[in-house]
């Protein structure tokens, strides 16, 4: 029976998010995914399992809780109808660190109010950490909300991506109506 192995880095800060309380993330991954997971403190994570398909499901989960997401929220990757994408601020902003700061202020917006309603229109999670925006969503729908995040950091005005996202949601319930 062949072994497939999966390894990945997450960060040092990250790593007693993956475990949880008493190791019950991390044994809770291990059942929902048939796999075995060994971490260390400083973040270097090693996935095996007999399927590789589970192996990559439990490497795109950690990489998720990485990023920023809780452990339940990152489970979600189990279903094939969830997405995960990553896009990396240094894409925009270079090594420019001011630069990052205020992109990921644009992302947020004022009191949370653009990732807020990127999540609710779009259905998904948004999670803004260390130089990256990383979103979990159903499949159909992460790529509105990757696509508003990309407007906000390429300048676009809010006012603008929030009618984009309006658009977007009549044309979901459309579709709901028609039974498409």
């Amino acid at each position: 029976m062949e072994i497939f192995k999966q390894e990945l880095k997450v960060p040092k800060e990250r790593v007693a998010i993956v475990i949880g309380k008493q190791g019950q993330d991390k044994k809770n991954l291990e059942k929902r995914t048939s796999t075995k997971i060994d971490i260390t403190k400083d973040g270097e994570v090693t996935i095996t399992s007999n399927d590789s398909i589970h192996a990559w499901d439990a490497k795109q989960i950690i990489k998720a809780i990485g990023r920023g997401f809780s452990p339940d929220v990152a489970l979600l990757l189990i279903n094939e109808d969830y997405a995960f994408e990553i896009i990396e601020l240094k894409d925009w902003a270079g090594k420019n660190e001011n630069a990052m700061k205020r992109l990921k202020g644009r992302v947020i917006g004022e009191h949370g109010r653009s990732k807020m309603a990127i999540e609710d229109i779009t259905e998904s999670y948004i999670s803004v950490y260390g130089k990256t925006v990383s979103i979990i969503g159903d499949v159909t729908k992460i790529e509105i909300a990757k696509r508003a995040i990309e407007m906000l950091l390429d300048g676009a005005r809010h006012a603008t991506v929030y009618k984009l996202l309006e658009h977007e949601r009549a044309k979901m319930r459309r579709a709901k109506l028609l039974g498409e």
